[in-house]
C-alpha cells in the first residue's frame, strides 16, 4: 500500500530535480549523542547539501531546564526560524547525517508549532552523498522570513501527562529505545539515569523503522512493525525514547501510515529516568 502521507518524505532525486526552486528550502538538523564524539554543526561547515541552513536541535530548546533540548516557547522558535530564513509560504526540507534520525525531531518540531508544510529526504546526506550529489561548504546567508508560531499542544506531552497515562490507559505508549535499553539491561548513555521503561509501555527500536540505506521502510512492512509491537490503530499513541529524539521518528512512521492520533514525550528518559518519583518497569515484557 502506498504511505497515507507521501509529500512528507522527498527522495534524493526529486530534490536535486528541485534544489533550485524559489520556495524550497533545505534544512540540515543533524545532532548526534555525546558518545558519538561528531560535532554537526563543524561537519555541516564542511559538507552541506547546497543552501542548506543548520538547524542546531540543542539551541532551539529551552534554555531555562537542565534537560536536553526541550521545545521552545513559540516566540523563541518563531525568532529562530526566521533567522534561519524558514517561515510562511517555505516548503522545507530537512535532513540529516544519520540517513532519518534527527532529521524527525526537526519536523516534528516545525509541525508542533504550526507549519504543515515540511518533508524529510529519504537516505538523509549519506545516500545523497553515496549517489554523488552537489555538495558545498559555502555558507547559505538566510533572508529572513516572518514565521507564524502557533503550537499543537495535541501533539506533545510532558511527564505529568505520561504519568497520569499509567492508570488511565487512554494512551499507547511507544519507546524508541534498544530492547536492551528498554528492559534495564544495558545502560543509558547518559550519566545518573535509572534503567528501565516506563511502566505499560511498548517497544519498537527507531533503527528497525529503515532500510540498512537509512531510507523508510515501505507503508506495509511499516504497518506490519507497529502492529508486532502491539500498537494499535485506533488508540492514541505517545512516543518516548532517550531525549526526545529517536520518539520522533516512531511518530513520523505512525504519521506515513495514517496514525492520527500521535504526541511525543518531550523529556522522555531522560526526564523519567531522573526523577526518583517516576515509577519504572524492567526486565523482558
Amino acid at each position: 500500500m502506498p504511505y497515507a502521507n507521501p509529500t512528507s518524505l522527498v527522495s534524493t532525486e526529486w530534490l536535486s530535480q528541485h534544489l533550485s526552486a524559489p520556495d524550497i528550502r533545505i534544512v540540515d538538523a543533524s545532532w548526534y549523542l555525546p558518545n558519538e564524539n561528531r560535532d554537526p554543526k563543524a561537519e555541516f561547515k564542511q559538507c552541506h547539501i547546497p543552501g542548506a541552513v543548520f538547524f542546531d536541535i540543542d539551541e532551539i530548546s529551552d534554555s531555562d531546564t537542565d534537560l536536553p533540548h526541550m521545545i521552545p516557547s513559540p516566540e523563541k522558535f518563531s525568532s529562530k526560524m526566521r533567522k534561519l530564513g524558514l517561515g510562511d509560504g517555505n516548503r522545507i526540507v530537512v535532513y540529516d547525517g544519520s540517513g532519518i534520525r534527527s532529521a524527525a525531531r526537526a519536523w516534528w518540531m516545525i509541525r508542533l508549532f504550526g507549519h504543515e508544510d515540511v518533508a524529510i529526504l529519504d537516505g538523509g546526506l549519506v545516500k545523497w552523498q553515496e549517489e554523488g550529489r552537489a555538495i558545498s561548504d559555502i555558507p547559505t546567508p538566510p533572508k529572513e522570513r516572518h514565521f507564524t508560531s502557533r503550537i499543537n499542544n495535541l501533539m506533545v506531552k510532558d511527564k505529568d501527562q505520561v504519568r497520569r497515562n499509567i492508570e488511565t490507559e487512554k494512551n499507547q505508549v511507544l519507546d524508541a529505545r534498544s530492547k536492551g535499553r528498554f528492559e534495564g539491561s544495558e545502560p543509558e548513555p547518559r550519566a545518573g539515569l535509572r534503567a528501565g521503561r516506563i511502566p505499560g509501555a511498548l517497544n519498537l527500536p527507531f533503527n528497525q523503522l529503515l532500510n540498512e540505506n537509512g531510507t523508510l521502510q515501505s507503508a506495509d512492512n511499516l504497518t506490519q512493525l507497529y502492529g508486532t509491537a502491539g500498537i494499535e490503530k485506533s488508540s492514541p499513541v505517545i512516543t518516548s525514547c532517550g531525549s526526545g529524539i529517536t520518539a520522533c521518528v516512531l511518530a513520523f512512521g505512525l504519521h506515513m501510515i495514517g496514525h492520527r492520533q500521535v504526541a511525543v514525550y518531550d523529556g522522555s528518559w531522560t526526564e523519567w529516568g531522573l526523577d526518583a518519583d517516576m515509577p519504572l518497569s524492567s526486565g523482558a515484557k
